[in-house]
């Protein structure tokens, strides 16, 4: 009986150590399961933040891109609206006509557009002026010489040749990081010029222009320089359709040249020192169509001829096709001409205007070895 009892005791002690063993593997396997579920969710929540961060990213280099559109935007808006009011009131009092009615005649997909205006971008439409001095700039390459062109220009006036004058800067370039960083660049280094009104910033827009995708030359090459061409004459002849309402003279420069130490004064005096009016252009570089000075109410004579040959030939080229038409008698030949109409056309010597180093070039594939000295 005794025996009995024993047995049945450790049958209970068994019974219930099994239990406790079974309830024991149970509760490890659960948390076994629990903890690789809860692992799981970690890497799927750490996964979650990085991309969270990678967009998070994205999103801000794509606001600072937008907003930077967008400032572009506004103060170009900005600027049209009041190149678009100050025209606007010009009509109304019929004060002044506008000159770039004249691009209709050459060009007949413009015939159908309201009234034709460049993109003000910043100015301050100053007028009555003496000398409008006027640069077009396109991007070159990786480097920009426009910042050491216009330091030189600015540096070497006095307070009143820069009251007297105003610097136009057009960028003929459709690419926007260009046009903002010119513009942000201008705004940056030039603050006093631009409060004055002594400089301007005006765009191009890409409409003005007719198709050039036709260009005459076969081999690519050819067509790249012959359409780069054809463009620059079309550049220079909208900037100076721009520059005539605002000056008694335009001087046509580039974007990489250096002004020689008082060359302003020195441009001044030789025009107030000549006999007679009966001068067509001035010369005061060699160098191309750079530093040649016109009476602006000669202009659209010049641009009609330009207009009617833009895709023939070099802008400096055509320069001395109008000398010969309107200047030289027939069976003349040009040094006679030149000989004969000294005081038609000047050349002023030495030349007050250099390009930046040792190669002049605005496109890649051709370079021309001048340097003028001071």
């Amino acid at each position: 009986m005794r025996v009995k009892r024993v047995n049945l005791l450790f049958a209970l002690v068994a019974v219930m150590l099994f239990s406790f063993s079974c309830f024991c593997i149970s509760r490890m396997t659960q948390t076994s399961n629990q903890l690789f579920n809860c692992r799981k969710r970690i890497l799927e929540f750490k996964e979650n933040i990085l991309h969270l961060k990678n967009q998070t990213k994205r999103n801000h280099q794509e606001l600072i891109r937008v907003l930077s559109r967008i400032k572009y935007g506004v103060r170009k808006n900005l600027s049209r609206n009041l190149a678009e009011k100050t025209v606007s009131t010009l009509d109304e009092n019929k004060t002044v006509s506008n000159t770039f009615e004249v691009l209709k005649f050459f060009f007949p997909h413009l015939r159908k557009a309201g009234r034709l205006y460049p993109d003000v971008i910043i100015g301050k439409e100053k007028t009555g002026v003496s000398l409008a001095l006027g640069i077009s700039t396109v991007r070159r390459g990786s480097h920009s010489h426009l910042k050491q062109a216009l330091t030189s220009l600015v540096s070497r006036m006095t307070l009143a040749e820069e009251k007297d004058s105003v610097v136009i800067v057009s960028v003929a370039d459709s690419n926007e990081d260009y046009v903002t960083s010119v513009v942000d660049m201008i705004t940056k280094k030039f603050k006093r010029q631009l409060k004055s009104g002594s400089l301007e910033v005006i765009s191009i827009p890409a409409f003005f222009y007719p198709d050039m995708s036709h260009a005459r030359q076969s081999t690519e090459d050819s067509q790249k320089l012959d359409s780069w061409r054809i463009k620059q004459v079309l550049d220079f002849c909208f900037l100076m359709l721009y520059a005539q309402p605002k000056a008694m003279y335009y001087l046509q420069l580039e974007d990489d040249i250096i002004a020689k130490n008082m060359y302003f004064t020195k441009i001044t005096d030789f025009i107030h020192n000549i006999s007679s009016n009966n001068w067509f252009y001035i010369e005061f570089s060699i160098l191309g169509f750079v530093g040649k000075l016109f009476k602006s109410e000669d202009l659209t004579d010049f641009v009609r001829f330009f207009l009617m040959f833009y895709k023939d030939k070099p802008i400096d080229l055509l320069l001395g096709d109008i000398f010969r038409v309107k200047k030289c008698s027939p069976g003349e030949t040009l040094e006679e001409c030149t000989e004969r109409n000294k005081q038609i056309r000047i050349q002023y010597k030495p030349s007050l205007f250099q390009h930046v180093g040792d190669v002049w070039s605005s496109f890649p594939i051709t370079e021309q070895y001048y340097k003028v000295r001071f």
